[in-house]
């Protein structure tokens, strides 16, 4: 029985949030968790948009990639 163990490199994910503390808490909470897969983020670009009742509605994408 062969058992074989491949890295993740890249990674992305997606995040929305009512408000921006609320969406840095969310993606603070998952660069630890992929500290522990040795994942570092790359970048991040995020957004912000007013919905339809005028309030804001905040977005970002992070990129994570292998620590090296």
């Amino acid at each position: 029985m062969n058992f074989h163990l491949d890295l993740i490199e890249d990674k992305i994910e997606f995040f929305e949030a009512n408000s921006l503390k609320n969406l840095e808490k969310k993606i603070s909470e998952q660069i630890d968790i992929n500290r522990a897969i040795l994942l570092t983020v790359y970048s991040v670009t995020h957004q912000m948009l007013l919905t339809d009742n005028g309030q804001p509605y905040y977005s970002a994408v992070v990129h994570f990639k292998l620590k090296k």
